[in-house]
């Protein structure tokens, strides 16, 4: 087991208070992912998780039990950081299998879970090999190893794929979501980056100074934004924003559309705009379109033959359109 309860957590750093009072629950074997810009708290509240910072206030509770002043090695949590943390001087066998010989475990059962854990990571052939005989990727799997060894309720990764290039973090971020298949472990994961948010997590936790802006599904949060800052952080590229008299005629302050629910034509639309920078990715491409109300992007196939300074008109589908009110609530 490995639900995870949260009730009214607050945090402070002097008279700071960077976690306001906060209620959130994770239940067993979810893959939730803590999501937001820098300075938002995301792994401040991990760390008052897995007990590496004490709580000013409220109560943590891991399966059912109240945790909140339960030493870290005692939470049964096992954290994965953005720096592998790794003994250079050791093999990666005894890496693995450093928290076990520190539990007093005997060899041959810590063989047996090194074993186990290599051949799930794909490092069964590096075993006898250090750290600095490995790639990043490698190097950050022998990291999840040496959590996995410890079989515990819950893994914390905090923005473990930052330190990779673009490559690697995508395949560390599928490793790591069918790690999350195969072991049926609950698994919270923090970063800033809304794609690994959207493409990995179970439910997302969107968190701005501290507070919970909204938690949900990547598609709940993609279709049903509960305000701006939610509709504007999830997605790629980001929903584009109108305000004025063009938002006043649907009855709100602000009208939000995505880029891929614009229809662009060269000879009618709803706004009529000039194409400025494209942006050609392959299978996509993206438009960037100054209109009377802004700029706004378009996403189009990858081989439209349309270019700088050229005229064309836009659609918004009108059933994706998004409403918010002049707080930037949705309406």
């Amino acid at each position: 087991m490995g639900s995870i309860v949260l009730k009214q957590v607050t945090k402070s750093f002097g008279t700071t208070k960077v976690i306001p009072p906060l209620d959130l629950e994770i239940n067993d074997g979810e893959f939730v992912v803590f999501v937001g810009p820098s300075g938002c708290g995301k792994s401040t509240l991990l760390r008052l998780i897995a007990g590496l910072e004490d709580v000013s206030s409220g109560v943590i509770e891991i399966d059912g039990q109240d945790a909140t002043s339960t030493p870290p090695a005692k939470r049964r949590l096992a954290m994965v950081f953005q720096s592998y943390a790794l003994y250079p001087h050791m093999s990666v066998r005894r890496n693995i299998a450093f928290p076990l010989r520190m539990a007093g475990m005997d060899k041959a059962e810590q063989d047996r879970k090194v074993e186990a854990a290599a051949k799930v990571l794909n490092l069964t052939d590096y075993l006898e090999r250090r750290p600095g005989q490995l790639s990043g990727g490698q190097r950050q799997r022998v990291a999840i190893g040496r959590a996995i060894v410890r079989e515990p309720e819950a893994f914390l990764f905090d923005e473990p794929l930052s330190n990779l290039d673009a490559a690697l973090r995508v395949g560390m971020r599928l490793e790591i979501s069918e790690l999350h298949e195969r072991l049926k472990t609950t698994m919270i994961y923090v970063t800033h980056d809304q794609v690994e948010a959207m493409t990995m997590a179970d439910k997302i936790v969107v968190l701005r100074a501290g507070y919970i802006e909204q938690v949900g599904s990547p598609l709940d949060l993609y279709r049903s934004p509960r305000n701006l800052f939610v509709a504007g952080f999830i997605g790629s590229p980001r929903m584009n924003f109108i305000e004025g008299a063009e938002a006043k005629k649907h009855g709100a302050h602000t009208i939000g559309i995505r880029p891929e629910h614009l229809t662009i034509s060269r000879t009618e639309g709803m706004w009529k705009g000039t194409v400025g920078v494209s942006e050609h990715l392959g299978s996509d491409t993206f438009l960037h379109v100054r209109i009377d109300h802004g700029t706004v992007t378009v996403r189009t196939d990858g081989e439209v033959d349309l270019h700088h300074g050229d005229t064309v008109y836009l659609t918004p589908a009108q059933d994706r359109l998004h409403r918010f009110d002049d707080k930037g609530l949705a309406l």
